[in-house]
């Protein structure tokens, strides 16, 4: 074989291995727990994307909802000191401080028992994609809050199926290290007529139903939120002015705040911090968030 024909076999060879390899597509990312304590899950490299600053506000700043702050609270904190503790579905009105509650109580829990607590949140989109993520998460050397903000499904959407494995139902189960709280606006993460449709339709309605609920019941803690009265929203809106220390008259404020929520038909969190974002701009004061 001539010298030129080896060339051409090497430059084959070279062209074949290239096109291999963007078959296989990216090498999975190497993970750095040490980067960050919140994590963004990407399923397409394997890789957990460190989040430098979380988008987050302090515990002391979410009002009206004591009780189910308390019950979360007492669950992290048993689950970062290695006892039992259960999967969370926090559930109810929208902006009422569901992923800020997870989000605060996290790094409570971590700053205050200086135990390194991680938090990964998982997008809607990426749920079929759990059993991959735990498979990486078992071996980790740390306590891990798997997060999913405003989970449901829709009609014909079969991923709840691998959030149920995930959750409790899996040969293997969910790691020691790892929890699952998730927050949506409905209690059964799926839509009413969903599941009356399945009942009409179905031989047997109660088996049709039992096996969609069942995904709701894999969670051992639900925790409601519900819309919050003048009283909870005006003290949302005083622990903000408070906390930044924005110089208006109260009576003022609240004369305001009591508009801006009229404006938008709803008295929630998400608007107490939307008003206070106004206000704040207003007097061009810049807000240092947690």
């Amino acid at each position: 074989m001539t010298e030129d024909q080896n060339k051409l076999i090497l430059v084959e060879v070279r062209r074949l291995a290239d096109a291999l390899e963007r078959l296989a597509g990216p090498a999975p990312a190497v993970n750095d727990w040490n980067a960050a304590d919140c994590f963004v899950w990407a399923p397409a490299r394997l890789y957990l994307q460190p989040v430098a600053r979380p988008n987050r506000v302090a515990l002391a700043l979410i009002r009206g909802v004591d009780h189910v702050r308390d019950i979360l609270h007492e669950n992290t904190l048993r689950f970062a000191e290695g006892f039992a503790a259960n999967n969370v579905l926090l559930w109810g009105a929208r902006g009422m401080g569901k992923s800020s509650l997870v989000k605060a109580v996290h790094e409570d829990v971590r700053r205050a028992t200086r135990i390194s607590l991680k938090l990964v949140e998982v997008h809607r989109e990426d749920i079929s994609s759990l059993p991959v993520l735990l498979d990486i998460l078992k071996d980790a050397p740390h306590r891990i809050i798997v997060f999913c903000d405003d989970l449901s499904f829709d009609h014909d959407d079969t991923a709840y199926k691998s959030l149920k494995a995930a959750l409790d139902g899996g040969v293997e189960g969910r790691p020691d290290n790892v929890l699952f709280y998730a927050t949506s606006n409905r209690r059964h993460l799926l839509p009413r007529n969903m599941m009356e449709n399945e009942q009409s339709t179905a031989i047997n309605p109660s088996e049709a139903v039992e096996e969609k609920v069942s995904l709701s019941d894999r969670f051992g803690l639900w925790l409601g939120f519900h819309k919050c009265s003048q009283e909870d929203y005006l003290q949302m809106i005083d622990g903000y002015a408070d906390h930044f220390k924005l110089p208006l008259d109260r009576a003022q404020m609240h004369h305001e705040a009591l508009e801006w929520a009229t404006t938008r038909g709803a008295r929630s969190g998400r608007v107490a911090w939307q008003y206070i974002q106004d206000l704040a701009g207003r007097q061009r004061i810049v807000l240092e968030r947690d």
